[in-house]
């Protein structure tokens, strides 16, 4: 990237954390778990193993705790040390609804910034 390139997207860590987020939302949705299941699981939302940093998991799972988002519990190990375990909220889930609405409403003017792009570049 270049110098330009690098000052405007400075802000694309913390859009990513709340990408991380919301779908953490959507996994706790599906069901209970624990971090380190859900650091495997945020790959199928691109987010490769290079680029997850389990502190910042943590901490996204701890401000989500806070938030009211999830609850979490120590659940005993069947092999190994205790576990925090992590649940969604009825207000996680009325969360995850909003977000997934705006994220439509996003993707449609994505999409129409893109194809305009196309046609003005050629590219």
């Amino acid at each position: 990237m270049d110098d330009n390139t690098t000052v405007f997207c400075q802000g694309a860590r913390h859009h990513m954390e709340r990408f991380m987020e919301i779908c953490l939302l959507l996994l706790l949705y599906q069901e209970t778990s624990h971090g380190y299941t859900l650091a495997e699981r945020l790959n199928s939302f691109g987010f490769s193993k290079e680029e997850l940093n389990m502190g910042s998991l943590y901490r996204t799972l701890r401000k989500m705790e806070k938030d009211a988002l999830v609850t979490s519990c120590w659940e005993e190990g069947k092999q190994g040390p205790r576990k925090r375990v992590y649940q969604i909220t009825i207000a996680g889930k009325r969360n995850l609804e909003n977000w997934i609405e705006v994220l439509k409403r996003r993707r449609e003017r994505i999409s129409k910034l893109i194809n305009y792009y196309k046609k003005t570049t050629g590219k």
